[in-house]
């Protein structure tokens, strides 16, 4: 199983961000895919998840409802990770993140830095 993030960078409150995470070495369209963050000062914290198949469906925390949208690319193995409505307080490293056969599997992250 390999996880790789992208698209992490420094934008200013208000702005927008699409975090991507390209999957390999299983069967994509079977699995819940969750994006996690950690940011200053606190423990990995979950963030979204969608279930496999049409990933027509995702879940948030109430931290980032509203604001964030995941969604996944069943053809391309890619999920994804829209951010608008940017906070400082969103600042931090984001994980892709997949349980494959009860062992979890995580990218190395990619980081998101909302300052002015």
């Amino acid at each position: 199983v390999q996880l790789v993030e992208s698209g992490g960078g420094l934008v200013q409150p208000g702005g927008s961000l699409k975090l991507s995470c390209a999957a390999s070495g299983f069967v994509f369209e079977n699995y819940v895919m969750r994006w996690h963050r950690q940011t200053l000062g606190k423990e990995r914290e979950w963030v979204a998840s969608t279930v496999g198949r049409t990933g027509s469906i995702g879940t948030y925390d109430d931290s980032v409802k509203d604001r964030f949208t995941i969604s996944r690319d069943q053809r391309n193995n890619t999920v994804y990770l829209q951010m608008t409505s940017l906070k400082p307080e969103d600042s931090g490293v984001y994980y892709c993140n997949v349980r494959v056969s009860g062992t979890d599997y995580w990218g190395q992250g990619t980081r998101v830095t909302v300052s002015s």
